[in-house]
């Protein structure tokens, strides 16, 4: 089982796949963990490194979990992948789990540092239906719509 998912910052992505790590087995990655450098807040990784983790990462591992809303890291891995998920339970959803997040260790050196940050994550995540970049609805719709394997679409997380 090789699974990748992908959406909206706060659709779920985190929740269902170490959910799924834990029933499988499966070796769990958050792609934010490659993309960004090591301790620090919003300071890319060099590109090409990024994607050298990522396909040491799927190549590597015999049965895994991926999960961000990196498009161009999600399609980089589709030929690695056993079935794709797209988390897209719609904004509200988004903004509701964005502001109720719990404290994550490895990206922020505390609950304060995290919080400073809610209003610009809220505003990017509202903008996710009209922005045309690698990490918008517009993308991921692109991914889905043109993968021909295995796919389910998670419009709903009751």
């Amino acid at each position: 089982m090789r699974v990748l998912i992908m959406g909206n910052s706060g659709s779920g992505k985190s929740h269902r796949a170490q959910a799924l790590a834990a029933q499988h087995g499966l070796v769990h990655l958050d792609l934010d963990t490659i993309v960004w450098e090591p301790g620090q807040i919003a300071v890319p990784r060099v590109p090409e490194q990024v994607r050298a983790e990522l396909l040491a990462f799927v190549e590597g591992n015999e049965s895994w979990v991926a999960e961000g809303c990196y498009g161009d890291l999600v399609e980089a891995a589709l030929p690695h992948c056993s079935e794709l998920v797209f988390m897209n339970p719609g904004l509200e959803t988004c903004l509701e789990n964005n502001r109720r997040r719990p404290w994550e260790p490895h990206k922020y050196a505390s609950m304060e540092a995290q919080e400073s940050k809610l209003s610009f994550l809220l505003e990017w995540v509202a903008g996710y239906y009209s922005r045309d970049d690698a990490m918008s609805y517009a993308r991921h719709r692109q991914i889905v719509d043109g993968f021909g394997g295995n796919k389910t679409e998670v419009t709903s997380l009751a």
